[in-house]
Order: C-alpha cells, then structure tokens, then sequence
C-alpha cells in the first residue's frame, strides 16, 4: 500500500492549512462501476461505452455497441452517468479520466469505474486533476490484479487516497489547469469547425462542381490514388521479425494510436531503437505522409507533421506518400476529410479475424485530379485550413505539456499560485 503523509504544509501557496488524506469514498457522493453483463447490440440504439472508447477530452462514439432502450434502462438504473461525473478505465488501458461536463447524457458505461458527486463541480476537477498525479499512477501500479488482462478493483477505487488541501487552495490549483484545458478544448472546437469548412469546400468542388457552373469540368481526370503517390505501403510488427519494442526512442504508431479528430494519441505509441527502424525501412513515416488505419478500427487517418518524426509503424496503417511533382499532401488529405473514400473502401472491407483493408485497395481509390490551374485554386483553399489545423494540434501538444509539468508541482505545493500566470 501506498503511504500518504497527512498534514503536508502548503505554506508555499501563500497561506498555512493542512492536507488531509481522504478515501474517494468519502470524498465522493458515491464511487461505483458500469454493468459487467454484455448486453445484445441493437443497430440504432443507445452507446454503451468501455474504457476503450475514452480519452481526456471526448468520448470516442465511433466503435461504440448500441444498445436496447430496455437494457439501457436497466443499465443506468443500476449507474448512471451524471454531469460532473468522472468515468475512469479499470481495465485494459487503465487510469484514462473524463470529466462529464455535458447535462443530457444518452449512453451508459461497461466495466468502468464511475466517481459520483452529486453536481459538485469543483470537487469533480480537484479529483480529475488528483488522479494524473504522480502519487495517484503508483497506486493505481500498486492495486492492479490480473494476470492476460490486468484491472484495478472497485474496491481499490473507493479506497483510493486522495489528499485534500483546503477548498480555496483545491479551487486557485484546478483554475489554472483548468485554464489550460480550457483552451485546449477550444482549440479542439476550431478543428472540428475548420474541418467542416474543408469538408464544404471539397463537396462543392467535386461533388457539386459548384467552381464549374455544376457540371464536372472536362479537364478533370480520374486517376488512382496509387498513380498519384511515391509509396502506398503498410508497417510490419517488430516481433515478426525477431526485434523488440523499447521503453522509449523511435515512435512507432498503431492503429489506436490515430485518432477519430485526425491528430495523434502520443500515449499510444510504442517505441523501437535505431537499428530496427533501419531494418523496418519499408515502413517509415515522413512529414507530409498521411496515415490509415487498415485493419481493427478500420479509417482513421491522420496528416504526418514533424512533431512525430522519426516515426515507423505496424501492418494495421497504411502509409500513403503523395508525389510532390504530381500533388500536394494537402490536395489528397482533402479527399480523406472529405470523406471520398468511405462508400468505395466499405464495399471492399475483407473479413478474416478482423475486418481489414488491402493495400491494393488502398492503392485503388480513384482520385480526381484538377488542370494546374484549378489545382492551385484549389491548393489555395484547402492548405490554409490543414495548416490551421496542425498548428493548433501542435499549440495544444505544448499546453499538454505545460499542464503536465505544472500539475504534479500545484498539487504537491511547490509551486505559489499567486505567481503562477497563463
């Protein structure tokens, strides 16, 4: 068990109280779990979610099973999902937190630790805040059980120790971080407006002809993606090849590691050396490359920009390298925001283990391509967007940092809040 000192001195922050050490239990309204049971799909139903569909900012509803009205109701009577809730990963992945900030509420939650407080806000973000803090990882590490699949129990969660400064000291710590994530999420609002402004102008242009008086331009061809590109090829795992994962060094991407908002979940990456990216050199990625998810979670994709690089990846992505000479990487990640590829790569999604795409349906995909002129036109449009977009992906990489340096330091008291400005 994890020893936590009460009485910490938070003098530092600019006055004197004591930090109390609080079981969740008893600083909650109440801590409970979702349904074990496994309830039957139904097409168009209510979401019900597990562990593997959060991340801190959004729930991902993509992959999401629906279910019954009738067994939702059975779901949330036994737990709820309410605003101000903290849903937490007990199994699998464990310890990602989301903070319901949303009043209506339309899914329910399966094997997943729920902290309930009743409507109380500003206790809800001290805890989201707490349980990144490195003293909460250690004894979440200390409680896990599970040998194929590890979890933290229900119990372990209730007794999770939480410390506890006073409510002006909790409330001047949470509104800085919280100033951060504020922004963050604003950031991720533009995105998704940003994308929809893409998304109006790659239909007008190529499924209204609306710069051509509505009919499709005769100059416009129709060329496979493969024609259009340097490489379209796919990863290998490590291990096939008798090589090994590291603890750090070169970013290597998988499939979850592309997000449903095209952007890169840097806690899902694992990590080669040198020398076996060298021998995985079909597979690595550059900056302007756009990725694919092809087997699993199948039509994530992401533009590659230099935040990431070096990078490699596995057989579950597919890298597409646009031929500068011919077309820009920003003119064919249009047509992937534009969703043109969704219709064309469901009719042709193989079944083995998994659902998967081949490469050679990858390579398939007919792309239209403009005259030089209405190209550029076009090129004008859509790369101020993309590049919007990766600039704002990358201003909330340095925030996430920035709360994840401060964190630990606020929560510790080593840091004064008075001083302390974003």
């Amino acid at each position: 068990h994890l020893k936590m000192k009460s009485g910490r001195n938070w003098g530092r922050l600019g006055m004197k109280s004591n930090c109390e050490t609080i079981k969740a239990e008893d600083f909650c309204f109440t801590v409970t779990d979702g349904t074990h049971d496994s309830p039957k799909a139904k097409e168009d139903g209510y979401y019900l979610i597990t562990s593997k569909h959060l991340a801190p900012y959004n729930i991902d509803f993509s992959s999401a099973k629906r279910i019954s009205d009738e067994d939702y109701q059975q779901v949330i009577k036994r737990s709820p999902v309410e605003q101000w809730d903290i849903l937490f990963s007990m199994i699998g992945t464990i310890g990602i937190t989301y903070l319901e900030k949303n009043t209506n509420i339309d899914y329910a939650c399966k094997n997943m630790g729920i902290f309930k407080f009743n409507g109380d806000k500003d206790k809800a973000y001290w805890l989201y805040y707490y349980l990144q803090t490195p003293q909460a990882k250690e004894y979440i590490l200390g409680h896990l059980r599970g040998t194929t699949q590890q979890y933290l129990p229900l119990g372990s969660l209730r007794d999770f120790p939480i410390q506890v400064p006073s409510t002006k000291i909790r409330n001047n710590i949470t509104s800085i971080l919280r100033s951060l994530d504020d922004r963050i999420a604003v950031n991720i609002a533009i995105n998704e407006n940003l994308e929809q402004q893409a998304q109006a102008i790659f239909k007008s242009w190529f499924v209204d002809f609306e710069p051509f008086g509505g009919v499709m331009p005769e100059d416009m061809r129709e060329v496979p993606l493969n024609e259009l590109c340097e490489i379209v090829t796919k990863g290998t795992t490590p291990t096939t090849i008798g090589k090994h994962f590291s603890d750090k060094g070169i970013n290597f991407l998988k499939a979850e590691s592309i997000l449903q908002n095209h952007s890169f979940d840097r806690n899902k990456f694992a990590h080669i050396d040198n020398d076996t990216h060298k021998v995985l050199k079909r597979s690595i990625i550059k900056e302007g490359d756009i990725v694919f998810t092809i087997a699993g979670t199948l039509g994530r994709f992401a533009l590659v920009d230099n935040t990431i690089i070096p990078a490699n990846t596995n057989q579950a992505v597919a890298i597409i390298r646009a031929n500068k000479n011919v077309i820009s990487s920003e003119y064919l990640y249009s047509f992937f925001i534009g969703n043109w590829h969704n219709e064309y790569y469901a009719k042709r999604v193989q079944q083995a283990v998994q659902a998967n795409l081949s490469l050679a349906t990858i390579k398939s995909l007919p792309i239209f391509v403009l005259s030089n002129k209405d190209m550029m036109r076009y090129n004008d449009l859509v790369t101020p967007i993309c590049k919007a977009m990766k600039a704002n992906e990358y201003e909330n990489l340095c925030l996430s940092a920035l709360r994840d340096t401060l964190l630990p330091k606020l929560m510790n008291g080593e840091i004064d809040v008075s001083k302390v400005k974003i």
